[in-house]
C-alpha cells in the first residue's frame, strides 16, 4: 500500500503531539479532522497537506482517506469514531490504526477482523500509551513464564489527562464494574521508590492481554491517591447529573483545569508500569518497565508502529500491539527501559 500517513484529529492535543513527532520522523504526514481552520493553521506551521472532513458520511470519510497508506486515528471519544473510520479504512484498502483504550472499542474493530482479512487491512487498536507499554510488558512476561495463568499489571505516574480523554472518561463513567470474584480492589506495589497504594481499574488489557498472551486471568491496577478512589467508586451514582454534554464539557474543563493537557513539565515525567506473571504451580516472574510520560508516549509509539507499516509491516486482520510486533515492541522507543526483578 504506497501512500502517505494521514492523521485523523490532528489538531487535537494528542493528535497535534502525533502530528508533530511523524514531521519530526519525515513522514510527511496528511493532516486530518473536521475543523478546516484549525488544520489549515497547524498544517502551515508544519508544511503538511491537510483535508478536512467530517465522520458523519461514509463517503466523505472514504474520500477523505483515499490513497493513504494508513490512518492514524486520534479524535475520539473512539466508541462514536472509530467505527466509521475503520469501515471507510477496510473499504479504501487502508491501514488502521487508533489511540483507543476504550473496550467496546477493541470488541467492536475485533468483530471487524474477518472483514479486515479478506481486504488485506490491519486494524490495530491501542497504538499508544494505551495500550502498549502494558501489553508489551506482558507478553514479555508469557515468555519468560510460558505455562502463566494469571497476569498482574499496575501503573504509576499517569499523572493529568486531555480534555479529550476527559470527555472520554466521563461518557463512560456510568459503566458498571468490579474486579474479579477474589481480586482485590486495592493492592500495594513496590514501583522501585518503595510502596504505593493501587487500585483495580477496568484498563483495556483486561480484554486485549488475553488476546495477545494466551492469558485469560487479567488485572489491571492504577496507583493513586485517595480522590481518586473516591471519584472511582462514585462515577456510577453520578453518571445521571453527566448525561447533558454541556455538563460534561463544563466538568472536563475543570478536570484539566481549564488547559487542553498536560503542559511540558508534565510530559517530561516517567511513568512505570509493574508486571507479575504467576503459574499454577505457584511459580512467578515479575518485571519493571519505565517509559516517558503517558501523553508523550503515545506519540512516540504510535508515529513508530506508523513508521512500520508505510515500510509494510504489518498483518491482516485485527491485532494487538504485541501480536503484531512483539514484547519488545516498546523498547525501540526512545527513553523506554525494562528490568526483570
Amino acid at each position: 500500500m504506497a501512500g502517505p500517513l494521514l492523521v485523523y484529529g490532528a489538531y487535537g492535543y494528542t493528535g497535534e503531539l502525533v502530528a508533530r513527532r511523524a514531521v519530526e520522523r519525515g513522514l510527511a504526514p496528511v493532516l486530518a479532522g473536521r475543523d478546516s481552520e484549525r488544520l489549515a493553521r497547524l498544517a502551515r506551521e508544519l508544511g503538511c497537506e491537510w483535508r478536512a472532513f467530517p465522520l458523519s458520511d461514509a463517503e466523505s470519510v472514504r474520500r477523505g482517506i483515499s490513497g493513504a497508506a494508513a490512518v492514524l486515528h486520534c479524535a475520539g471519544p473512539f466508541a462514536r469514531t472509530a467505527r466509521p473510520m475503520a469501515e471507510a479504512c477496510i473499504g479504501e484498502r487502508v491501514h488502521y490504526l487508533d489511540i483507543t483504550g476504550e473496550v467496546p472499542v477493541f470488541e467492536a474493530l475485533l468483530a471487524m477482523s474477518p472483514a479486515a482479512q479478506h481486504a488485506g487491512v490491519m486494524l490495530l487498536p491501542g497504538a499508544g500509551f494505551d495500550i502498549v507499554p502494558t501489553d508489551c510488558l506482558a507478553a514479555h512476561l508469557v515468555r519468560r513464564l510460558p505455562g502463566a495463568r494469571a497476569l498482574v499489571l499496575a501503573i504509576g505516574g499517569f499523572g493529568g489527562v486531555s480534555r479529550g480523554t476527559a470527555r472520554t472518561m466521563l461518557e463512560g463513567a456510568g459503566s458498571a464494574w468490579a474486579p474479579h470474584p477474589g481480586v482485590p480492589a486495592r493492592r500495594t506495589f513496590d514501583l522501585g521508590s518503595g510502596p504505593v497504594a493501587a487500585v483495580a481499574v477496568p484498563w483495556a488489557d483486561a480484554f486485549t492481554a488475553p488476546r495477545s498472551t494466551g492469558v485469560a486471568d487479567v488485572t489491571v491496577y492504577l496507583v493513586a491517591g485517595l480522590p481518586f478512589r473516591a471519584l472511582l467508586r462514585a462515577a456510577p451514582l453520578l453518571a445521571p447529573l453527566l448525561r447533558p454534554r454541556l455538563v460534561r464539557e463544563a466538568v472536563a474543563a475543570i478536570m484539566t483545569g481549564g488547559e487542553r493537557g498536560p503542559g511540558p513539565e508534565e510530559l517530561a515525567r516517567p511513568t512505570v508500569v509493574h508486571g507479575e506473571a504467576v503459574d499454577a504451580s505457584g511459580r512467578r516472574v515479575a518485571a519493571r518497565q519505565r517509559q516517558p510520560q503517558g501523553y508523550a508516549l503515545t506519540a512516540l509509539v504510535a508515529v513508530e508502529i506508523a513508521e512500520r507499516v508505510l515500510r509494510g509491516d504489518a498483518r491482516p486482520g485485527w491485532q494487538t500491539p504485541a501480536t503484531a510486533y512483539g514484547p519488545d515492541l516498546v523498547l525501540a522507543v526512545p527513553g523506554v527501559t525494562r528490568e526483570d526483578l
